[in-house]
């Protein structure tokens, strides 16, 4: 099932939050006037002139840290998941594990969701959630998370890694090959990296062209020899 984008979320959590006020909790009134039956900016009294209590509500840089903190958690969790899955022998079992990386996928993605909701220049959570999205195979979501992850911190190669991966998935060419050589000037090791999803592409896509014109498929292949060869024989030289 395609997800929603997180930056469609969170621009809808600020168009819900309405007020600062609101986003913090939505205890206060808004404008700070005079509430019925209250003093200004109070809640409604009780007889007796006691006030209702209200209960604690965290500030948006607290809110965001505590759905961030859970989100990691989950994210370990679908990790956790996975080496389960890869080590099963059992279907069944497999397949329960697999429902399980999914469901512990979904919910740090909301968690992250949340996060952003709260704190929507939290670079942290923007990276993780395009990782979650890439991992659900919901590659556009995924590139436009690491669209904001590398506004924010442009010198996150690992971002730049990812997101190629997802250029790969929707065909992108020519995006992922600047990715590419990005890595290859300022981080091999994510170079070669990419370099293995970039040849798994071309090996299925030689396989079955998916709506590729075979002259862009032989191209791209070109391409990736050379740069394959060149990795190759510089690969000794410190970098």
């Amino acid at each position: 099932m395609r997800r929603i984008s997180v930056g469609s979320l969170v621009v809808l959590a600020w168009l819900c939050a309405g007020t600062p006020m609101a986003v913090a909790g939505g205890q206060g009134y808004p404008g700070g006037g005079q509430m019925p039956g209250g003093r200004p900016g109070s809640g409604m009294s009780q007889p007796g002139g006691e006030m209702p209590s209200t209960p604690a509500v965290d500030k948006p840089d607290a809110a965001a840290k505590k759905a961030f903190n859970a989100g990691v958690k989950s994210l370990n969790r679908a990790r956790e998941f996975e080496e389960i899955a890869a080590k099963a022998t059992n279907p069944d079992k497999k397949a329960s594990a697999m429902e399980k990386v999914g469901d512990a996928y979904s919910r740090a993605l909301d968690q992250f969701t949340e996060a952003l909701s709260n704190q929507g220049d939290m670079a942290d959570a923007w990276n993780y959630a395009g990782y979650v999205h890439l991992r659900l195979g919901a590659y556009s979501e995924s590139i436009d998370d690491y669209n904001h992850t590398l506004a924010l911190k442009p010198d996150l190669l690992e971002a730049v890694e990812h997101r190629a991966e997802a250029y790969m998935a929707v065909d992108r060419l020519d995006d992922a090959k600047a990715a590419y050589m990005n890595l290859f000037n300022h981080a091999r090791p994510l170079a070669d990296q990419l370099m293995v999803s970039m040849q798994k592409w071309l090996e299925s896509h030689r396989a079955a062209a998916n709506g590729m014109r075979p002259t862009d498929i032989d191209s791209f292949g070109k391409w990736l020899q050379e740069r394959d060869g060149i990795a190759k024989s510089t690969a000794s030289i410190p970098h």
